[in-house]
């Protein structure tokens, strides 16, 4: 069993899906964790209620660059009462992922790019800038950013933004972990493919989109929980050495 005792780590998106089933995975190996929420708290609210010593809510639209800071802020006053007496590792996991294509109204496209843009990159930026100064000044820290498979093999036409914005967070992350490895900062990004989240499942269950899970040789999406123990094995320390690594979760669907 990974133990993460004496971590104190930042969630970001853990209302629901992902987000969640991670920061639930970080609580039960021992970690403290700061849930971060944008519309509506969901199952971070449930998670800071069933681990009411470990675990704090923290609500933000990471689409303006002044709730990033407070966000960090917020959460790194709550983390200075934990027993670490500080975050030690940050999990970027929000992200947004609106629908536009080239052929759709110009205002459409330029809204969604912006806000894309800025939930999915620039808000991974500057949380990544706080927690490498923040972590280079303590000794040292972690930082997962969550991906995706369409970073690599792109994206429909109207998810053109999703899968440039996250070929960004890959870029992003190698640069960190190259760039401060020396001082203790280790960074990793795991790309995932369907993941079974309660804002999928219906879209991949839905008979008129069977071709979605056709691609996925394991015939299913992944569980989000597995995704979150791979998050928690990537922070546990048990793989300093794979930083800068990009870790695949696709059910071998990488070509299709």
């Amino acid at each position: 069993m990974i133990t993460l005792d004496g971590q104190t780590v930042l969630v970001t998106g853990a209302a629901g899906g992902i987000g969640a089933a991670t920061a639930a995975v970080l609580l039960d190996a021992g970690a403290h964790v700061a849930l971060h929420w944008h519309s509506g708290a969901g199952a971070a609210a449930e998670l800071a209620a069933a681990y009411p010593d470990r675990a704090t809510t923290v609500q933000a639209d990471l689409g303006r660059k002044a709730a990033v800071a407070e966000l960090w802020r917020a959460a790194g006053d709550w983390a200075a009462g934990t027993p670490a007496g500080g975050l030690t590792a940050l999990v970027n996991n929000a992200a947004t992922m609106p629908y536009s294509a080239p052929e759709d109204p110009y205002e459409d496209w330029d809204r969604d790019w912006d806000r894309v843009w800025a939930v999915n990159v620039r808000a991974v930026a500057d949380l990544s800038r706080l927690a490498v100064l923040a972590f280079t000044a303590r000794g040292g820290g972690r930082i997962v950013n969550v991906a995706s498979r369409a970073a690599f093999r792109g994206d429909m036409p109207d998810a053109m933004h999703y899968a440039a914005s996250k070929g960004a967070v890959v870029a992003l992350t190698r640069s960190l972990a190259k760039g401060y490895a020396r001082q203790g900062v280790l960074a990793y990004t795991v790309a995932p493919g369907w993941v079974r989240t309660e804002r999928v499942a219906p879209r991949i269950d839905d008979p008129a989109n069977a071709h979605m899970l056709d691609e996925v040789p394991m015939g299913d999406a992944a569980p989000p929980r597995e995704v979150g123990n791979l998050i928690a094995f990537l922070l546990s320390g048990l793989a300093t050495h794979a930083t800068g690594a990009t870790v695949d979760i696709n059910g071998a669907s990488y070509f299709h």
